[in-house]
């Protein structure tokens, strides 16, 4: 009995008092708890283990339902235009006339050209422009347009040294070109 006694004495005045026998306690602890649980579960496969992994894929759409992709397969809108308005392919020839200007033209003249046919966005960013910075002479063939919505579509223009992208949107009744972008072949 003695040796009992002396043997919970050292542990609880000694050996848990220390940071060694805290953790020494735990890990017994955790140890104990794990080889519970596995007991207690009972694993069919034993190299499944304590894993809450699916049988199977997860399936979080009917496969039936339809079609819940980002691509779309439905043709876009077609876009609406005022009637006596200028379509949008109208629009970016006259804005594509305009931009590719003439020679000794001023820049005034050319902002003044472009003005009516683009947004007040597109007029601050043009601000300052040269008609001498525009890398191209000429329009080569039809433009050809992608269709977003019935108020924004794209335009592509062949030109001579390369293409000019164009967004544009409805206002006022109109169609405007809203972004500008130069293309390199």
């Amino acid at each position: 009995m003695t040796v009992m006694r002396r043997a919970l004495e050292f542990l609880f005045t000694r050996a848990l008092r220390s940071r060694l026998g805290v953790a020494l306690v735990i890990g017994v602890v955790v140890v104990s708890v794990l080889g519970a649980t596995r007991l207690i579960s009972n694993p069919a496969d034993s190299a499944d283990g304590l894993s809450s992994r699916p049988d199977g894929p997860i399936i979080t759409v009917d496969p039936t339902a339809g079609d819940d992709g980002l691509l779309n397969s439905a043709a876009p809108p077609s876009p609406v235009t005022s009637p006596g308005a200028r379509t949008p392919e109208q629009t970016a020839e006259r804005f594509a006339k305009a931009w590719l200007g003439r020679p000794g033209m001023t820049a005034e003249e050319w902002q003044a050209g472009l003005r009516p046919l683009s947004t007040p966005a597109l007029r601050e960013k043009l601000t300052g422009a040269e008609p001498e910075s525009v890398p191209a002479e000429k329009v080569i063939g039809p433009p050809s347009m992608r269709e977003r919505n019935e108020t924004f579509v794209e335009l592509l223009l062949p030109l001579d040294a390369g293409g000019l992208r164009l967004e544009l949107v409805t206002a006022d009744g109109g169609w405007l070109v809203d972004v500008l972008d130069w293309e390199r072949p």
